[in-house]
């Protein structure tokens, strides 16, 4: 703790030493990644002992504001601002610009000292005679408002012509023109203005139609590609790394080797959706599908479907078909399917040269000991072993000569380095297998793969974004073409687990039933819960790819997706879930009266194919909870001598109650109905009857999900499996519902009228309808069936 506070002052006091006020330096200290810029911009500038203010303020714009597609040009740059050549903000905004338009090319020297004002002096009469000229353009005007005048745009006016004076001086002939022109401020000019109220327009007794105002979607949603350079771009600085004991290293690829890759993918975009076969998809890789397949699809590129088979002890045949399955599900079709595995001779190749080159060698210590080693920043006891040793090592652990555990091939980075990533990660580990006695480890493997695949843009979330450096400097080390790395904020939903590690928990340990249980937010679980694919794309396609990494979506959100599409496309059906039998009086027991229902809301009487039949007769099942002893004016149920309408049918007015022996149970309600429907009651229910007299309905299980745990955030508690929601499951086994059911088939979706979206899971059989809730309907539409 100590000697990250003695760091922090240190830092503090560098900032100080180039004038920045101690406020700006105390809030560059808290910001990680703007002290790291400042701090590589003070040592490459060569002012570590400190440096005027002006200098200063300039070299702070350059840490917070540079191109980073330029990276190559900045000790140029700072060599003009340190010698005074480029002095004011002005021209340090246009060198920015002229840089970012130059990237890695080379720099024209002449062409940049133009585009920057540099050896253009401008006189103190030359600006006082520009603002004069502009006060005399402007003078009626500025009259008029005097000092509410908007000096915003006399400053703008300026600059156009005199773009490299001097700001300060500027200001102050501007104000001196003022005072001259205006004189001293008087009480009417320091009064804010008063608004004019707007004439309310003469009410019009027509009325209005109501005209719904459409927010235009922004260009980035219409198509959230567009942060994505083209491949032709490649050729600028990727990242920095920045080294201990060595120059920063500019990662970017020559003309020379980009112009090769362009030869081999002809200018397309080339991505991959690289999952490891060690369990099932979740919610946050359909987003990774879309970013990736997603680019590839609007760019009229390619994207591999590569598994990472890296870890033969949890990869297994199951996990490789469910991706497959999953991909295709979701739309997406791979340009080609590929293993790491199929690399492993290239891999292995490229390893023993990075060995030949002094950048990796064989390590003996253990896991623990790579641990306390790496936590202490300390070198291994063979780091500095002769390359001869390393290779003859290494062949032997290829051939199976050492034992599991007792070496590890490392890449040799930089175990100083302020980034966790750099302390000499590990190539390869000893594994016995069927063809290979080691494997490559993914932050070896994964770089090195993208580069063979050609692979344009390698698209991750953000927890991978220390390890970028890492990944240059592997390809970098190699003379291996880099791609384009680009991080996104991974994916996270409110109450649920994402970690396969915490998915495997919950399965292996049977707190849900499989990998696919509709409460889990695995891709198996939400397509067995009834969720379609598209609602899925949809959903990810409107959180958008951004770098914000508080990506903690609501479920709401989610919800709100699957519901639009299920609106239009899931038809209306009735269930009644927990029956209550009302008998009616006034119609005839043995008569049954065929009705048309309604399988869409807007339903035109000419299309027999949006309407089903369902029958009706004297003995009807309504929810018990739509009935109550006691009726309330909030209340719209059935009640003791109060009507409702049943759905598409007819209005019942109840007449009588039978109790049971409790005299509390209720045990059916004695009804009669209106067959001129001249009785307009408030209050509509869902209903299911006897399709013929003394027959049961159609019955059914319906499976009623909520949320797996109580919490929004469950993976921070400690105890998170406490946090499990014991009602996430409720089965209603005794549902009745309409006999248009009874040929439903697996993965069929309908909304069940006043109760929510549901689908055929695939435990149902002929004799036995198995329905699982996908989503409630929206909260107007009341508590029933919860």
């Amino acid at each position: 703790m100590g000697g990250k506070n003695e760091s922090s002052s240190a830092t503090l006091e560098l900032f100080l030493k180039i004038g920045l006020d101690e406020r700006t330096a105390k809030n560059t200290v808290a910001n990680n990644k703007v002290t790291t810029n400042l701090t590589a911009v003070i040592h490459e500038a060569g002012v570590i002992e400190g440096c005027n203010r002006t200098v200063g303020n300039l070299l702070y714009s350059v840490a917070t504001k540079y191109p980073a597609n330029a990276l190559a040009h900045r000790p140029v740059l700072l060599e003009y601002i340190v010698s005074s050549k480029i002095k004011t903000p002005a021209q340090l905004e246009a060198a920015f610009s002229f840089l970012s338009n130059t990237a890695s090319e080379s720099l024209h020297v002449k062409e940049f000292e133009e585009a920057c004002g540099v050896g253009i002096e401008v006189s103190v009469e030359d600006i006082e005679k520009t603002v004069s000229e502009i006060f005399e353009l402007n003078k009626e005007s500025i009259l008029a408002m005097r000092y509410r005048t908007n000096v915003g745009d006399i400053f703008a006016n300026i600059r156009k012509r005199l773009p490299w004076a001097d700001p300060k001086i500027v200001k102050q002939l501007v104000d001196a023109k003022l005072y001259e022109l205006l004189g001293e401020r008087t009480a009417a000019d320091n009064e804010k203005p008063t608004k004019q109220k707007k004439e309310k327009p003469a009410k019009v007794e027509e009325k209005k139609v109501a005209v719904e105002t459409t927010v235009q979607p922004s260009e980035e949603e219409l198509n959230p590609f567009l942060n994505f350079p083209d491949p032709k771009e490649n050729f600028k600085v990727h990242t920095e790394i920045f080294f201990s004991d060595r120059p920063v290293l500019r990662c970017c690829n020559s003309k020379e080797m980009l112009d090769k890759h362009l030869m081999v993918t002809g200018g397309k975009v080339y991505s991959r959706f690289p999952p490891e076969p060690n369990g099932y998809l979740h919610i946050g890789h359909a987003k990774a599908m879309f970013v990736s397949f997603g680019l590839a699809r609007e760019r009229d590129g390619c994207c591999y479907l590569r598994f990472d088979d890296t870890n033969p002890e949890a990869e297994k045949k199951e996990y490789i078909d469910h991706i497959q399955e999953i991909v295709s599900w979701l739309g997406w079709k791979p340009f080609k399917i590929t293993y790491t595995s199929d690399y492993f001779q290239e891999l292995y190749e490229l390893a023993v040269e990075l060995i030949r080159r002094g950048h990796a060698y064989v390590d003996h210590q253990t896991a623990e000991e790579i641990k306390e080693y790496r936590e202490k920043k300390m070198n291994s006891p063979w780091r500095d072993r002769p390359i001869s040793e390393s290779l003859r090592l290494f062949d032997e652990m290829k051939r199976g000569m050492i034992e599991e555990g007792k070496a590890t091939l490392r890449m040799k980075q930089d175990m100083q380095s302020d980034n966790f990533n750099m302390y000499d990660l590990i190539a390869y580990r000893i594994k016995a297998g069927d063809k290979w006695c080691i494997y490559p480890s993914y932050d070896y493997a994964h770089c090195i793969v993208d580069s063979l695949e050609n692979i344009t843009h390698s698209l991750c979330t953000l927890e991978f974004e220390t390890r970028r450096a890492s990944y240059y400097w592997l390809l970098h080390s190699l003379d291996l073409y880099q791609p384009y790395v680009w991080e996104y904020s991974r994916l996270n939903v409110t109450n649920t687990v994402m970690s396969k590690r915490k998915l495997n928990f919950l399965v292996t340990n049977k707190h849900v039933d499989g990998w696919d249980d509709p409460r889990l937010m695995t891709l198996a679980g939400l397509r067995r819960r009834g969720v379609t694919s598209s609602a899925i794309n949809t959903f990810v396609r409107g959180i958008g790819i951004t770098r914000s990494d508080n990506s903690m979506i609501r479920m709401d959100r989610l919800e709100y997706h699957i519901r639009e599409e299920l609106n239009k496309t899931a038809a209306r059906a009735m269930v009644v879930l927990n029956p209550l039998k009302v008998v009616i009086t006034n119609f005839d027991s043995a008569s049954v009266m065929d009705l048309e229902a309604k399988k869409w809301p807007d339903a035109q009487t000419e299309d027999s194919s949006a309407f089903y039949k369902v029958p009706f007769s004297n003995v009807v099942y309504i929810e018990q909870s739509d009935f109550r002893m006691k009726d309330s004016k909030d209340y719209y149920g059935l009640a003791p001598g109060k009507s409702v309408l049943l759905r598409y049918a007819f209005p019942i007015k109840c007449t009588d109650v039978v109790l049971a022996d409790d005299n509390q149970t209720i045990v059916e309600i004695r009804a009669e109905y209106d067959p001129s429907k001249k009785t307009k009651p408030k209050g509509v229910l869902h209903w299911v009857c006897e399709p013929s007299p003394g027959v049961e309905p159609l019955k059914a299980e319906v499976r009623l999900f909520e949320k797996l745990f109580s919490s929004e955030n469950p993976a921070e508690l400690h105890d998170w499996l406490a946090d499990l929601n014991p009602n996430s499951k409720k089965v209603v086994t005794g549902a009745y519902a309409v006999p248009v059911l009874k040929s439903a088939a697996v993965g069929d979706r309908f909304q069940f009228e006043r109760l929510g979206y549901f689908a055929v899971d695939k435990d149902s059989t002929p004799d036995n309808l198995v329905f699982n809730r996908i989503v409630t309907l929206r909260d107007s539409y009341g508590k029933v069936g919860k």
